[in-house]
């Protein structure tokens, strides 16, 4: 699985990033986790805000920072 954290490097991307490797860790799950900063990238998705978090291309939230418990929920389905 491929995980993308979409956005410059804000305090809620980091905190995205953060709360996304606790939820990989506590599920013990094989994963990959990006942090994609580049604006030419994150432009290439369709969003309008970051942060945004990406599973596996596909784009699960932007614009507001979900809970563990979304994250947890994404991560199962993907």
């Amino acid at each position: 699985m491929l995980i993308k954290i979409l956005g410059t490097g804000c305090a809620k991307c980091q905190r995205l990033e953060q709360l996304t490797r606790e939820v990989v860790a506590e599920q013990g799950m094989d994963a990959s986790i990006e942090h994609v900063r580049d604006m030419k990238e994150i432009m290439a998705y369709p969003i309008t805000t970051t942060p945004a978090l990406v599973i596996d291309e596909e784009v699960a939230v932007f614009g507001r920072m979900p809970s563990k418990d979304e994250i947890a929920g994404w991560l199962k389905q993907a």
